[in-house]
C-alpha cells in the first residue's frame, strides 16, 4: 500500500473519530428558542445595543418588555418602537444595583422567557488612577446587577417553562474585553470576565429546567456608552483596542439574536470575536458539534495567533510608555 495513502486514509479515520465523538459528546443539545408571542426583556434596554435587540425582538412577535434607570429614555425607546413594529413595549424603571426595585420591576412585568441581562457601565481608566468607588460601580452594575436580574426572574422562567414545554433562555451581554484583558480597563475586564464564570455554571443548574444561557461578545460598538468612554479612555488603549474592528448596534443586536433564537452557548460578533471564541473556549458548554470540531481543530493555531497579538499590544505599550517619558 502506498504510504502516503495510508497516512491519508488514517488522518481521515481520525478525524471521523473526533466528529462522532463530537456529536455524541457536545453538550447541551441544540436547541430553538421562538420569540413569537413570547416574552422578551431587555435590560439597559433604552438605547444602544439593548433598544436594538428590544427592536428586534419586537419586530419577530414578541412581547417585549425594556427596563433601565431614566424614565424619559424608556418612553422615548419605546415611542420608537412601537413606531417601527407596531407593539407597545412594557416600560420598566429600575437601578439594577437595587435587588428589590429589579424584583418589583420583574414581578410588573410577569414570566419572562427570554432575559437578556445587556446593562452595563465603561469607565476605562489604570486601576492605579482609578477610585475604589467606580470599580465597585462597575461591578455592581455590570455583575451584580445580572445576578439580581436573574435571581428575580428564574423562579417564573421555570415554572412557565415546565408548563409549556418550549425552551427559555437567559443572555449576559459581555464583551470582547471578557475574553482577553486590555490596557485601561482592570474594572470593567474583570466584570465582564466574570459573566463567563456564571454563565457556565447557570447552565448547568437550569438545563433541565428546559432554559439555555447564552453569553454574548460584542466588540467596540457605536453606541451612546461608548461615546462617553472615548472620553476618558487611556489613548494606549484605543490603540490596542483598534486591531479590532468595531460595529453597528442593530449588527450585534442581529447576531446577539440569532444566537439567542439558536441556543447558542457562546456568540461572537465579528471574525476577531470569533478567533477569540475558539482561543478561549476553555470547558464551556457547546451545543454545535460542528462548532466543537472548529475549537478542537482551531485551538492551538487561534493560541498561536493570539501569542502574536498579545507581543504586538505589549510592543505598543513599551513605545507608549517610551514616548511619555521623552515627551
Amino acid at each position: 500500500m502506498d504510504p502516503l495513502f495510508f497516512l491519508l486514509c488514517l488522518l481521515l479515520l481520525v478525524l471521523l473519530a473526533v466528529v462522532f465523538s463530537l456529536i455524541l459528546f457536545a453538550r447541551p443539545r441544540p436547541a430553538r428558542v421562538p420569540l413569537k408571542g413570547r416574552h422578551v426583556l431587555v435590560s439597559g434596554g433604552s438605547s444602544g445595543i439593548g433598544f436594538a435587540l428590544a427592536r428586534r425582538a419586537a419586530a419577530e412577535g414578541a412581547r417585549v418588555s425594556i427596563l433601565a434607570r431614566d424614565q424619559t429614555r424608556l418612553e422615548e425607546a419605546r415611542d420608537a418602537i412601537r413606531l417601527a413594529t407596531g407593539v407597545d413595549a412594557l416600560v420598566l424603571v429600575a437601578d439594577v444595583r437595587d435587588p428589590a426595585a429589579v424584583t418589583s420591576a420583574l414581578e410588573e412585568a410577569g414570566p419572562v422567557d427570554v432575559l437578556v441581562c445587556n446593562q452595563g457601565v465603561f469607565l476605562p481608566l489604570e486601576l492605579e488612577q482609578q477610585s475604589m468607588e467606580e470599580v465597585r460601580f462597575t461591578m455592581d452594575v455590570n455583575l451584580m446587577g445580572t445576578f439580581h436580574l436573574i435571581k428575580a426572574a428564574l423562579p417564573a422562567m421555570k415554572r412557565k417553562a415546565e408548563e409549556t414545554g418550549v425552551p427559555a433562555s437567559i443572555a449576559l451581554m459581555s464583551s470582547q474585553a471578557g475574553q482577553v484583558g486590555v490596557y485601561g480597563y482592570s474594572a470593567y475586564s474583570a466584570s465582564k470576565f466574570a459573566l463567563r464564570g456564571l454563565a457556565e455554571a447557570l447552565q448547568h443548574e437550569v438545563i433541565m429546567d428546559n432554559i439555555h444561557v447564552t453569553l454574548i461578545f460584542p466588540p467596540d460598538t457605536d453606541t451612546p456608552g461608548l461615546a462617553e468612554e472615548l472620553k476618558r479612555r487611556p489613548e494606549i488603549t484605543s490603540i490596542i483596542a483598534a486591531s479590532a474592528g468595531g460595529m453597528k448596534a442593530d449588527d450585534v443586536a442581529k447576531k446577539a439574536l440569532n444566537g439567542i433564537k439558536s441556543a447558542q452557548f457562546v456568540v461572537p460578533c465579528n471574525i476577531e470575536g470569533t478567533m477569540l471564541s475558539i482561543a478561549t473556549a476553555g470547558l464551556s458548554p457547546q451545543p454545535s458539534f460542528a462548532w466543537a470540531f472548529v475549537e478542537v481543530m482551531g485551538a492551538s493555531l487561534m493560541r498561536l495567533i493570539g501569542l502574536f497579538f498579545q507581543w504586538n499590544w505589549f510592543c505598543a505599550i513599551e513605545k507608549w510608555h517610551a514616548k511619555k517619558k521623552c515627551a
